[in-house]
């Protein structure tokens, strides 16, 4: 295409962000053309991200928790997992997942979120046990747990339905879901990634009736591995479609993909370049998502700054204790302090507030950081 016809096309699309007109899959496609320059479609989405969330950088304080690493699904991109009898297995006691609460409780994190394998040998009042003894012992904790793929495998212990297990969640104390397992929902590409565990359909059912029964949860896109930009416009259209029936999503969160000691460890992991592109694109074809989140240890601290002028507008929170990227490869910190947090915000032009989950404002006692409280929805 010469450069003058790229010029107009884009014009076309920026016409259409303007207007605040839909984009359409191909317009996604032509975006990710490295033809069309990424500055300027950073300047687009960055548009749009101020549009919906003025000029505000979004943190939370957070404490991840892995109860096992033991799974019966063998994803070719995971470098988590482990067998059963394999030396780094490992499934936590009640007494560790407990002190991980009180750890986190006196580090005033306002949210745990919950993910692991599926180990074959716990049932599924093991994993119910660990929301229900957290929200007993730590109740001003929110438990962010689960993801679709993890819901689908408790349906098949318990065989019951999906909203019988999301609701029995509920009651024992979950608070929301993440967005993991989403992968990309391709057929074309989900087969070679994880060809066994909860198709696509699954997963959409699951978060539509986690919405509908009124809970909150994330949506997500790993992306940089054997997938083309038509699998990930493709990808985000089916999140924005679900969103349109159920308001259900509350923040996406493109993941980009960490190749060390999985089983494509061959392929070379997204360039920052990429990574800010995918943020940008994400941002203008969700139009029915509110936030979009720079999640820094996967994209690095200078790349996770550079994408709150790409479309983001959260970069995640202090992280302690995640395992899963790490073990792929992730060289970025195991956590980072609440000043560094609202230092690198500040650094990047944008206004540090704290939320938790579900997006209020968090109001902490000004002599006790460990106490605080949930305010009002955060706003323009």
């Amino acid at each position: 295409m010469p450069a003058t016809d790229y010029a107009a096309r884009f014009r076309e699309i920026r016409d259409k962000v303007e207007s605040e007109e839909r984009l359409s899959l191909d317009d996604g496609i032509f975006l990710y053309d490295p033809a069309v320059p990424l500055q300027e479609v950073g300047q687009l989405a960055n548009l749009v991200r101020e549009r919906k969330n003025g000029n505000v950088g979004y943190f939370n304080i957070n404490t991840h928790l892995n109860p096992t690493n033991v799974c019966v699904y063998r994803c070719r991109f995971c470098a988590f997992r482990s067998d059963l009898r394999d030396p780094k297995g490992y499934a936590m006691s009640d007494e560790q997942i407990v002190e991980r609460g009180r750890e986190a409780t006196e580090n005033g994190c306002t949210e745990m979120h919950i993910v692991g394998g599926l180990h074959h040998k716990m049932p599924y009042e093991w994993y119910r046990g660990i929301i229900e003894l957290l929200n007993k012992t730590y109740p001003q904790i929110h438990l962010k747990a689960w993801t679709a793929v993890e819901i689908n495998w408790f349906e098949f212990q318990t065989k019951k339905s999906k909203q019988w297990v999301l609701q029995d969640m509920r009651d024992a104390g979950l608070g929301s879901m993440p967005g993991g397992g989403a992968e990309i929902f391709h057929p074309e590409v989900r087969d070679q990634l994880c060809e066994h565990k909860a198709n696509t359909h699954e997963w959409l059912q699951i978060h539509q009736t986690a919405h509908e029964i009124g809970l909150r949860t994330n949506c997500t896109m790993l992306y940089g591995h054997v997938e083309q930009a038509y699998h990930r416009i493709d990808h985000l259209i089916r999140l924005r479609e679900l969103q349109d029936r159920t308001g259900g999503f509350q923040v996406f969160i493109p993941l980009a993909f960490h190749p060390e000691n999985t089983k494509l460890d061959n392929i070379k992991k997204p360039s920052a370049l990429m990574d800010l592109r995918t943020m940008a694109i994400s941002r203008l074809m969700l139009d029915n998502v509110q936030h979009i989140k720079a999640y820094w240890i996967m994209l690095g601290i200078e790349t996770a700054q550079t994408a709150l002028a790409y479309g983001a507008d959260d970069i995640d929170g202090t992280v302690r204790h995640e395992l899963i990227y790490h073990d792929a490869g992730a060289t970025t910190p195991e956590c980072l302090s609440v000043d560094h947090i609202k230092g690198l915000i500040a650094e990047a032009g944008r206004d540090p507030v704290e939320r938790d989950t579900v997006y209020n404002h968090v109001h902490r006692e000004p002599h006790d950081f460990t106490k605080w409280t949930s305010g009002a929805p955060v706003s323009v």
